[in-house]
């Protein structure tokens, strides 16, 4: 039995490979072939189509890397191809193994219309579904020559990744452009063959239904003469009838597809050259729509859409019809599918706000999910979020690829850090860019934990990343699994049919509660530092911009800039897609990122500058404009969210020598500095408490080799700590006091690196500052900067979006051991029930800590990753010099973390003018209960353009809070919207308000 299996099978693999897919085109002419490479950059179709065009032989090489080469392709169909389907096949020196990472092309007809893109997996174009015979061809081809720079080789450094440092060399040689006769009976029959020899392969080895699958393979195969496959194609599709509609069982399971081509926004390849890969994708998408009638194709990202939009409106005319049509699905409700772990919560919030609006505005729907396969890691604060901007759902299916722990549901509630709940799918086929094979299907059904309850999961089908989406051979595929015995049944439907279904049929679902958490990347929190501290600083420029153009507004009637900020956030926010804000893309694409960064900060203070200065007016007061709504400590005794006159110097902080260190005191702290420049003790005076480990020393910065055994960029594994230099040495230590601040200067060389630190104490304040440049230039190492607490810590706490998460620090089970790199935001906290210490940062997004345990008890080690050298696919990582600034709060609570991780992003700004100004509004505590840990995160003018003013608070602390808000302008009422500004059900209305933890709520303020 073994052998006659093992016969049929190989029989029916070599004959399928060999002699039928060859022969689904049984006649081909070359084509004349025309081309004219471009010396810069992509131009307009328009003028692509009036180029003048040189001989080209196939056979030629073309195309250097990043390089754009327009073919003129020209022919007549033979009058002998009467009657007959004929294509043009084009193969311009693919590889097959790397669909969507090489060259592509997009095919214009001579009148400018898109027809659809060539690529590794779909090298055919239409021309006639019935030809006349003797029809003139004229076709163009926009080629990009991308380079390949992911393949099988061991992620190796390349210069590539960028055109300033590129090769010229050709990278390509084509191979074929001509017109071809196609099959469809023979192409109807590879895919029957397709199919069941995937699915016999699935199926119990003795079982009754594998066997008849056999027999019905080896009578087709007889039947078959591989001399004259056209003919007897008919025949042999006869013999396997049968098998082929024999119907699913009734508990199969159900799998709905749904076609997809997760493109990159950028990762291998530039911003502009994801414009070219969204265009060739949905002209191929939108020609499928067209042809097979059941297709659904569904696309996420706005910014996507607007691109087609912009650049490539001929698409986008299709486009917009398939939409309407309910074939072309927009997906997930965000501008780009961003990052979820380092954005603040204002700019999710605007990732879900510019997507909807987008949306509605231009085919009149919005999303009911939120659809994301391929970040890395998901906040716990997401889940709340989502369901205040109005989202029903989530996807995703990156958990799968935990390195340790099995995620253990497909479809369950996802709980955030509030209590919130949003129902989620992953995929159990654990992919995004499904083929519809046999194992693909077959483990869908095998690993649906909810199999027990639930009946169905979803497929994203195709080919991601300009490698064209799905094809006509995933389609045939999938008309033949809508009802086969023996496998999962596939229909096309849209995700919100399915998630509405599988919430009717699951109801009870299990419960993961807080992060998702993804076992593996944990490098993306640290690569490409300056990626992460420009996005950092965007973010708050626009904050601040919102708030103080928002005030000159109401205050003095200056004019709104609606559209210079519409536009700084959509460049903001598409710097936070899920390859360029984890720092895992190529050279160029930090580089733009850069200089969009750059370009953000500057026009948002430029905004803030010119409304500041309409608020002040013309005078010699030195007013401080405060930009947070945070009441204690605030630097210069500014005001929140408002200006008031600088208040007096405070007493200086005392420096003196010690030891050959030094010793900073103020009020509130007392800290020793060693020789070395380490923090060797630092004392709380209201409690007596040292905050820095018996025998330790905090401020340590230690330097590991940082070599990960795949995705260099992306992932540290556990093993780096197995080998660590620390950095004690020092070049100079020098103290003195600069108006009342103790500054601590040192200076350190190390390995092919050097900083210059300055370690700071101000007046009133239990924050030490260390402000460090760092000139680095390493390669394959990590930068920490080391803690060691005496604080017995069962967590920390690790500011996320409009809160905190805490983490155990025990490694008890693998769920916590694999969580070795961590993120946060601006603050980490360890605290015991009435000490704790702070770390917080204005840059970093990654840290680790360990419990040591010693005869004074057990304390906690916090550490910061400060900086990476990967050498793939940005060879070049991180080289450079970078500013960073850290804080060691001495005697910290939730709500004095929180402050100092504000404070130190969002500092007071000094101007000289001759107005106070009130806040528009601020949050006052209620007589019932205490308003402490309520934040103002934004204080903006409505989206919708009518003067409103739009309020967004949050509880900080993880407590129960009570406040109101007092609003400082004349006003027709206040009433609750959502996260993304609409009006909601039963509104609540009124100036006073309650907030569970870590709650977010929305107010608008009627003008």
């Amino acid at each position: 039995m073994h052998d006659e299996t093992s016969l049929t099978v190989g029989r029916g693999t070599r004959v399928l490979t060999e002699r039928v897919r060859p022969a689904i085109y049984s006649a081909s002419t070359p084509l004349t072939v025309g081309a004219h490479a471009l010396p810069g950059e992509p131009m307009a179709v328009a003028d692509g189509l009036a180029l003048d065009f040189a001989p080209f032989e196939v056979g030629t090489s073309w195309g250097p890397a990043w390089g754009t080469t327009w073919f003129k392709l020209t022919g007549e169909v033979p009058d002998a191809w009467s009657g007959r389907r004929v294509e043009a096949r084009i193969d311009l020196g693919f590889d097959v193994t790397m669909t969507g990472f090489q060259c592509e092309a997009l095919v214009y007809r001579a009148d400018g219309t898109p027809v659809k893109s060539v690529n590794p997996r779909n090298q055919w174009v239409p021309i006639s579904d019935a030809a006349a015979g003797g029809e003139p061809i004229e076709l163009y081809l926009e080629a990009a020559s991308n380079p390949v720079l992911l393949d099988d080789h061991p992620f190796l450094p390349t210069q590539q990744g960028d055109i300033e440092t590129s090769s010229p060399e050709p990278l390509y040689r084509t191979r074929r452009m001509e017109l071809a006769v196609f099959e469809p009976e023979v192409f109807e029959l590879s895919l029957d063959l397709g199919v069941l020899l995937d699915l016999q392969a699935q199926l119990p080895p003795t079982g009754p239904r594998r066997l008849r699958v056999l027999q019905a393979l080896d009578n087709a195969l007889d039947r078959l003469d591989l001399q004259n496959i056209v003919e007897t194609a008919s025949d042999a599709r006869a013999e396997l009838r049968d098998v082929l509609d024999s119907p699913a069982e009734a508990s199969s399971h159900r799998i709905a597809a749904i076609g997809h081509a997760h493109i990159d926004s950028a990762w291998l390849w530039p911003v502009r050259e994801t414009i070219r890969k969204v265009a060739r994708t949905t002209s191929s998408m939108t020609e499928l729509i067209d042809s097979d009638p059941d297709f659904l194709y569904g696309m996420s990202s706005a910014q996507q859409y607007e691109w087609i939009k912009q650049h490539r409106p001929e698409v986008y005319e299709r486009v917009k019809d398939a939409v309407a049509k309910g074939r072309f699905l927009p997906l997930g409700g965000m501008w780009v599918e961003s990052d979820t772990v380092m954005p603040t919560g204002e700019s999710i919030a605007r990732q879900f706000a510019y997507g909807q609006r987008f949306f509605e505005k231009e085919f009149g729907i919005r999303s009911k999910g939120v659809w994301l396969p391929d970040s890395f890691g998901y906040s716990p604060a997401l889940p709340q979020l989502m369901r205040r901007a109005g989202f029903e759902w989530f996807f995703t299916q990156k958990i799968s690829w935990n390195q340790r722990n099995v995620f253990p549901h497909h479809s369950f509630l996802w709980e955030g850090i509030d209590g919130s709940r949003m129902f989620t799918h992953f995929p159990p086929m654990d992919t995004y860019s499904s083929e519809l094979s046999g194992a693909e299907v077959a483990k869908s059904s095998r690993q649906f934990t909810e199999s027990r309850v639930a009946t169905q999961s979803i497929a994203p089908v195709g080919w991601g990343d300009g490698g064209g989406g799905t094809t006509r051979e995933m389609t045939g595929t999938a008309r033949r699994l809508a009802n086969l015995e023996g496998s999962a049944r596939v229909q096309w439907r849209h995700p919100d049919e399915f998630f509405d279904a599988a919430k009717a049929e699951l109801t009870d679902p299990a419960v993961w509660v807080g992060e998702l958490y993804l076992e593996l990347h944990r490098g993306t929190l640290t690569s490409q530092h300056a990626t992460k501290a420009g996005n950092r600083r965007a973010e708050q420029a626009l904050i601040e911009a919102e708030l103080w153009a928002a005030t000159a507004a109401v205050r003095d009637g200056a004019a709104y800039p609606y559209d210079e900020l519409d536009r700084l956030w959509k460049l903001l926010l598409l710097q936070q897609f899920h390859d360029i804000l984890p720092g895992t893309s190529i050279a160029w694409v930090h580089r733009e990122a850069a200089a969009a960064f750059a370009a953000i900060i500057a026009d948002a203070r430029a905004i803030s500058h010119a409304a500041r200065h309409t608020l002040a007016g013309d005078g010699d007061r030195k007013l401080v404009f405060s930009p947070t709504s945070i009441s204690g400590p605030v630097p210069l005794g500014a005001a929140p969210l408002g200006a008031a006159p600088a208040a007096a110097s405070g007493p200086f902080v005392s420096l003196t020598e010690r030891d050959g260190g030094f010793v900073l005191q103020n009020e509130l702290v007392t800290v020793t500095i060693s020789t070395e420049g380490l923090v060797t003790s630092a004392i709380d005076a209201r409690s007596g408490r040292d905050a820095i480990a018996p025998g330790q020393a905090a401020n340590l910065f230690q330097l590991h080799q940082d070599f990960p055994n795949k995705w260099d960029a992306w992932d540290i594994d556990t093993f780096y700590r197995n080998r660590v230099d620390e950095l004690r040495d020092t070049d100079s230590l020098a103290g003195q006091v600069v108006d009342g601040t103790a500054e601590i200067t040192l200076e350190r060389r190390f390995s092919a690196s050097s900083l210059r630190q300055t370690i700071s104490l101000a007046p009133r304040s239990r924050t030490v500052m260390l402000r460090t440049e760092i000139d680095w230039n390493e390669t394959e190492k990590l930068l920490k900067l080391a803690f060691p607490l005496d604080v017995q810590a069962a967590n920390t706490e690790a500011e996320t979006q409009f809160g905190f998460q805490a983490r155990p620090t025990h490694v008890n089970t693998s769920w916590e051991a694999a969580k070795f790199e961590t993120s946060m935001h601006r603050f980490v906290l360890v605290r015991e029930p009435d000490f704790g210490v702070a770390l917080v940062n204005d840059s970093i997004y990654g840290y680790d800590t360990t419990r040591d345990s010693t005869d004074a008890g057990v304390s906690t080690t916090v550490r910061l990753s400060l900086l990476r050298a990967p050498r793939f696919p940005d060879p070049a990582t991180d080289h450079g010099t970078h500013v960073i600034t850290t804080g060691l709060v001495i005697g910290a609570t939730p709500e004095s973390a929180t402050a100092a991780g504000i404070e130190l992003n969002a500092p007071a700004t000094l101007v000289t003018g001759a107005n106070d100004v009130a806040p528009l509004v601020c949050v006052t505590g209620s007589a019932s209960a205490s308003g402490d840990g309520i934040v103002v995160s934004s204080v903006k003018l409505a989206d919708d353009r009518s003067g409103d003013v739009v309020v967004r608070v949050y509880e900080s602390r993880g407590h129960r809070a009570a406040g109101a808000l007092d609003v400082g302008f004349a006003h027709n009422g206040i009433r609750e919207v959502s996260l993304i500004e609409d009006e909601i059900p039963d509104a609540r209305t009124g100036a006073e308000f309650s907030l569970t933890p870590f709650e977010v709520r929305t107010f608008r303020i009627a003008r």
